[in-house]
């Protein structure tokens, strides 16, 4: 049967959103969460859905790519692991300039899940590129005390200061940081936003010092973090741990039966982090890069 390629629309983010959702299942590599969606929805919807493509067999999605920056970012309907006829549309697709899926020259794929896809694009010749570090920690026992004033936002509660202070924060956490206020409010007002959350994280002299979105896929079902960062002017004090302690407490409260995060491997402080704060590092992933 036939599988076809198609670009995102408005009228199928919510499917796209569920479909995401659906393909989470704990102990299975990281794939693309509907929290890597939600994320990157604060550059605009349009922009995002441009760049959001989609493979169907007999009308279901069985694949789903995003655009991150030159990377393609997969997710795989659980289903469709071992079925070569999947994998070879996805390579044919993601080898081909005229499908649109990558630009003519250069590009790579973040293909975490799916055996017979990973297998084809090592035979076809993609190469190894740049590795990211995925981190579990399961949500079956208590967590620890954070530590933290912490006020949350979520798509029914969005007090201003707030938000700016989660967009100063976020500002203050990561080097060239686009967000802004406005782009909240887009990745807020996106379907992946209501069953997300974002923690301020407070100290005791009532300074924002720490920050995280938190992202729900469903009950009994791996949470992400996506992204998380502490005020460099206030660092040296725990307050990366706290805040990732705080994020797993909450995706616990929200149902989710771990947290998931992937960090680039260089990122070792980050590694460090997630570790201290009770996560499992896995081994490092690569993603794909196209052959020349």
């Amino acid at each position: 049967m036939a599988i076809t390629l198609e670009t995102a629309t408005v009228d199928t983010l919510e499917e796209t959103v569920d479909a995401l959702a659906s393909w989470q299942r704990e102990g299975n590599p990281v794939q693309i969460h509907p929290g890597d969606l939600g994320w990157n929805l604060s550059l605009g919807t349009a922009q995002i859905l441009d760049g959001l493509r989609l493979w169907r067999r007999a009308g279901h999605l069985v694949a789903i790519g995003m655009d991150d920056e030159d990377v393609i970012r997969m997710g795989l309907a659980l289903d469709v692991d071992d079925d070569p006829d999947v994998a070879e549309q996805l390579v044919a697709d993601l080898s081909d300039p005229t499908s649109g899926v990558l630009a003519a020259t250069g590009g790579a794929v973040e293909a975490r899940f799916g055996t017979a896809l990973r297998g084809l694009l090592t035979a076809r010749g993609w190469q190894a590129d740049e590795p990211w570090t995925p981190l579990c920690r399961k949500l079956s026992g208590p967590v620890e005390d954070h530590g933290l004033h912490l006020r949350t936002l979520d798509a029914e509660h969005a007090p201003e200061d707030l938000v700016r202070a989660r967009v100063e924060v976020h500002r203050a956490s990561f080097p060239n940081a686009g967000l802004t206020v406005e782009r909240w409010h887009q990745m807020a007002s996106a379907p992946p936003y209501r069953n997300a959350r974002c923690l301020i994280g407070y100290d005791e002299g009532g300074v924002a010092v720490a920050a995280t979105t938190v992202w729900s896929a469903g009950e009994g079902r791996p949470g992400l973090i996506e992204p998380l960062g502490a005020h460099r002017d206030y660092r040296g004090h725990g307050h990366g741990r706290a805040i990732v302690l705080a994020a797993a407490a909450t995706l616990q409260e929200m149902g989710a039966s771990s947290v998931l995060v992937c960090t680039p491997s260089k990122n070792t402080g980050g590694v460090a982090a997630y570790v201290s704060a009770g996560f499992v590092q896995q081994p490092d992933v690569p993603d794909f890069r196209r052959p020349s």
